[in-house]
């Protein structure tokens, strides 16, 4: 190979994935603009919901997407200020003050960081698939219900938009793909309602926007104990939440884009994110599921450009071009987040033909976390519960797969017990059961070749009924462990059962 070969080979290997060609950079640029303008009424909305002045909201949103793109594990996935955030540091900042408030955003992000540092993310692989499908449901359903009140008491002209502008975006992408309908819906809509004088709420109506950049500084709070009690209960909610979500997000955009993302960086990463974020006054956030659809279905991002340019066209929009902005139609806005809710949700999960094929247990996993998501309207609640449900399901069903059959010589000896299956406390409560200890003959073998050794409560469960033969003056062996199996049981045999 050539030195002038190797040396072009070599720049094509360090080259950014957004400038692999123009098309690429095209569909970064164009996906970012458009999540940008999606950002604002959302971190508007969440900074009520916090009780803190609109601005918070939009540079925590800033700041969040444009360091995560740095320093994130999941490219092209949206983080900016979230409404399950706000809901959890809402009352701290009602209760004590906007300071302690931020003090508990930079918390939440070293919290974050040392749960990283601690591979927490490694948890993501016990979340079942019906979980993730109803997580997924849950989702599309709540940025659904996140519009009716944008719906409710407007102008009759709202409702003809919203159509217009979802007719638009169906039908946009079969003349072309070089511009994201999202975006085209958006101008439109903007520039009709303007020459037209058509009289609709808009995002201006939603609050003030900032004319100034955001000026980092540390919470005004005193460096105290009592500080850090107040504050760490909040801090601690709200690390946990904001990664539940994020890892979530990131694992369906897994999905959706068949690559596999740094779930161990992405946790590290929001954290440095939030304390980022908070130094400079945000209110913290974590990754946007709604906006991320956006940015990888709809408009077909794929690197960390379009999450970098999400939170800077963000800034330049607010504090530039603030007029053009406010002028916006949330009527437009609220024909694109209609539209990824539907694209969000997975239709096949509820297709009678799926339901009728998937076990009882499963359909059950996945209703069970979309109802709790969307009674409460946090994900992380319902993604533990749907968890704990799962596992509840899985133990019930295991627990039948063991059995026990015994054969005895034909001289009366002696009786062999066959164990076949997995032995841990869901299994094991029923094992003491299944022996005949008066009609056995005083020799007693336990084939343990085909069962599996798990917890404790399976040895203490094996020392019961070795106690209960012998109570009867019968001897019993037991054999075919494996060697974990052995192990445990050597470890733990007789300790357990209190004579």
């Amino acid at each position: 190979m050539s030195a002038a070969t190797s040396a072009a080979s070599r720049l094509r290997l360090s080259r950014p994935d957004f400038l692999a060609s123009p098309k690429v950079l095209r569909t970064e640029v164009l996906g970012g603009l458009v999540v940008a303008l999606a950002l604002i009424p959302e971190a508007i909305s969440f900074s009520i919901i916090a009780g803190v002045d609109p601005a918070v909201g939009l540079f925590a949103s800033f700041t969040m997407a444009v360091v995560i793109s740095l320093v994130g594990g999941r490219k092209a996935m949206i983080s900016a200020a979230t409404g399950a955030v706000a809901l959890v540091i809402a009352p701290l900042n009602r209760e004590h003050g906007f300071g302690y408030m931020i003090a508990a955003v930079v918390l939440g992000g070293l919290i974050q960081v040392l749960l990283g540092s601690l591979g927490v993310a490694k948890l993501m692989r016990f979340v079942p698939r019906s979980v993730m499908v109803g997580f997924v449901n849950a989702l599309a359903i709540l940025i659904f219900m996140a519009q009716i009140p944008e719906l409710r008491n407007v102008p009759w002209a709202v409702y003809p938009l919203v159509l217009g502008g979802l007719a638009l975006m169906i039908l946009f992408p079969k003349i072309t793909k070089v511009v994201p309908a999202p975006l085209v819906s958006i101008v439109v809509l903007t520039v009709i309602t303007i020459a037209a004088g058509i009289a609709v709420p808009t995002v201006g109506d939603k609050g003030e926007l900032p004319s100034s950049l955001p000026v980092p500084g540390i919470p005004d709070v005193p460096l105290t104990l009592d500080t850090l009690t107040t504050i760490a209960p909040y801090a601690f909610a709200f690390a946990l939440v904001g990664l539940m979500e994020s890892l979530m997000t990131a694992k369906l955009v897994d999905d959706i884009t068949d690559t596999h993302s740094g779930k161990t960086r992405e946790s590290i990463g929001q954290g440095v994110a939030n304390i980022v974020t908070g130094l400079f006054g945000g209110m913290g956030g974590c990754a946007m599921i709604g906006q991320t659809m956006i940015n990888v279905k709809t408009s077909g991002a794929r690197t960390r450009l379009s999450t970098f340019l999400a939170g800077a066209f963000l800034l330049v929009l607010v504090v530039v071009a603030g007029p053009v902005v406010s002028d916006i139609p949330m009527a437009a806005l609220v024909a694109v987040m209609i539209l990824v809710s539907f694209a969000t949700f997975d239709w096949h999960s509820v297709q009678p033909k799926t339901l009728r094929r998937m076990p009882p247990a499963e359909t059950i996993v996945m209703a069970v976390t979309v109802v709790v998501v969307v009674a409460t309207h946090n994900l992380a609640i319902g993604v533990i519960v749907g968890v704990v449900t799962a596992m509840v399901a899985f133990a019930r069903r295991v627990a039948h797969l063991v059995n026990v059959s015994s054969v005895t010589d034909p001289d009366g000896t002696q009786v062999i017990y066959a164990v076949t299956g997995e032995l841990f406390f869901a299994s094991s409560n029923d094992l003491v059961y299944q022996f005949d200890y008066a009609g056995d003959p005083d020799d007693v073998v336990i084939d343990l070749s085909e069962a599996h050794i798990w917890d404790a409560s399976s040895v203490a469960a094996l020392d019961a009924i070795e106690t209960k033969y012998a109570s009867r003056g019968k001897k019993v062996t037991i054999t075919g462990l494996n060697d974990p199996s052995a192990r445990m049981h050597d470890r733990l045999a007789g300790e357990l059962v209190g004579h």
